[in-house]
């Protein structure tokens, strides 16, 4: 780490954190989960189809 201080203030970092949504990272899911059926084809048991075909070829 290097001694260099910060080119912002304790005011500018505060102002930062607080606008906008809690948090600094957010997971999203990449396919609709908005039914029971998404769900099932997501998860169990929807996901057996691709893990078996992976595991029958893995290229």
């Amino acid at each position: 780490m290097s001694d260099k201080k910060n080119d912002f203030g304790d005011k500018e970092a505060l102002h930062y954190h607080a606008i906008g949504r809690p948090g600094k990272l957010e997971i999203r899911a990449t396919k609709s989960m908005a039914t029971q059926r998404d769900l099932s084809l997501a998860y169990s048991p929807g996901v057996a189809a691709p893990v078996l075909a992976i595991s029958e070829h893995p290229s």
